[in-house]
């Protein structure tokens, strides 16, 4: 990793008040080395988590809406509306990761967003349907990218450290959002939309990854190039994948589906809340290693595909997790929302399999317990099983869920026990428990008279 230089102070952002401030970059690359403004770990701002109240919304409707009717159709409609909102999203969070000013402008720009969100979320199920949602979604969408991308235009001109990059990406991202305008055609078919939109996701993917590739900057010749505030980037994806697990918690409560009493609905609740639980172990335990480098500082390639892999992780929770929710209400499940169930949640573990690989042990032979791929070799295994689960036709709904969250906890206390050091105890003495001895001597205050001195 690049050596860190602090730039001088009189370059700090001004903390007079302004309605618009500059937007400065926070780090940059300056000649390969790592430059920062500030000093310590940035957490994300609070309107960047209002942001995130509305992909909750956003989400839990796509998922109803695939659960409702599961068929291919449906499945391929759900990726494609899901991916531009995880596009949008990612907007926010590089703009914020590189000139967060909490100033009016990007407070206006957040509120603008989501005002078109609120609109491509209410249309976006109903692409299939009505030319008019079909317009209504890929306009908000369209327009909400452009915002972002010429906000990033609008910076480089404030702030020099990232201008070759944020321009190219300006260009490069109108292109690419210029092949959804046959979407808006109504003569053309269904299927050729479906493949217009897949085409339009997949070079939007692969602009972002060129424009902030080591392959852009030496063709730019840049001097002064992009970098990531990681802390913040990795406090940002977590907070996303919360997102996705309140999927799995939300229908166990609301309504009371599992109402009255100890019943069997009431088991698949709690089994769904240990799923929710143990996954998110999963996801913060990483590999478990004790000096472990996170795949954003290690590697640019092991930093993209870690990227990249939390949309289709997302995409496959979330189903899964709704679909998980819902079997407090039902007593059975259709044939696909089986599929939709084992299948998200067996992909959800295999993905974070290979996300805990992405991350780099640095411990030295026999420190741990286990070597790292006996330590995660559960996780692809218990995936296996899961997506195989709906073949066993005489298995109930209460012993599939029952056999996910097995399976899930299985997962958590192998890694946790195999990433002890070795010669570990289970339980830590505790020591220092009693109150300090001291030789402090108490003197009683003296009584005086009302005629003493």
């Amino acid at each position: 990793m690049a050596a860190i230089t602090k730039v001088d102070s009189t370059e700090l952002i001004s903390t007079q008040r302004a309605l618009f401030r500059q937007p400065l970059a926070l780090q940059w690359l300056e000649d390969g080395k790592l430059m920062k403004r500030l000093e310590g770990e940035r957490q994300a701002g609070r309107f960047e988590l209002f942001l995130d109240l509305l992909y909750v919304a956003i989400l839990a409707n796509f998922a109803e809406n695939l659960a409702d009717e599961v068929s291919g159709v449906n499945l391929v409609k759900y990726i494609l509306i899901l991916a531009p909102t995880w596009h949008v999203w990612s907007d926010l969070r590089e703009l914020m990761n590189s000139f967060f000013t909490d100033d009016l402008a990007q407070r206006v720009l957040i509120l603008w967003v989501m005002a078109l969100l609120v609109v491509y979320g209410n249309n976006a199920t109903l692409v299939n349907e009505d030319i008019s949602a079909m317009r209504a979604t890929v306009g908000a969408y369209m327009i909400a990218r452009m915002s972002a991308t010429t906000t990033h235009l609008l910076y480089s001109f404030a702030s020099y450290h990232h201008r070759a990059q944020q321009r190219l990406w300006f260009c490069l991202s109108i292109v690419g959002l210029c092949i959804y305008i046959p979407l808006f055609l109504e003569s053309i078919s269904l299927r050729s939309k479906i493949a217009v939109a897949s085409i339009g996701i997949i070079v939007e993917e692969c602009i972002w990854v060129f424009c902030y590739a080591p392959a852009s900057k030496k063709l730019l010749r840049a001097r002064y190039t992009t970098a990531v505030d990681i802390p913040h980037e990795v406090d940002r994806f977590a907070a996303f994948f919360i997102i996705v697990l309140g999927e799995f918690l939300y229908s166990i409560v609301v309504g009371s589906p599992a109402a009255i009493g100890f019943n069997d609905r009431l088991l698949r609740a709690i089994w769904t809340l240990i799923i929710a639980f143990c996954l998110n172990w999963l996801y913060v335990h990483n590999d478990g290693a004790v000096k472990g480098v996170h795949p954003l500082r290690h590697s640019i390639y092991a930093a993209f595909l870690w990227i990249v892999l939390h949309l289709p992780l997302v995409a496959s929770l979330l189903a899964g997790g709704h679909v998980a929710a819902i079997s407090a209400k039902s007593s059975e499940l259709e044939v696909g929302q089986l599929w939709l169930l084992c299948g998200g949640i067996g992909a959800g573990l295999i993905l974070l399999y290979v996300i805990a690989l992405l991350h780099k042990s640095e411990d030295g032979s026999g420190t741990l317990l286990l070597p790292k791929p006996a330590r995660l070799i559960f996780r692809p295994c218990s995936g296996i099983i899961i997506v195989c689960l709906p073949l066993a036709h005489d298995l109930g709904i209460t012993s599939i869920v029952s056999i996910i969250m097995a399976l899930s906890v299985l997962c958590v206390v192998w890694e946790n026990i195999t990433s002890l050091m070795s010669g570990a105890t289970f339980w830590e003495k505790w020591v220092n428990t009693k109150y300090p001895e001291t030789n402090d001597i108490t003197t009683q205050p003296q009584l005086c008279g009302p005629h003493d001195g």
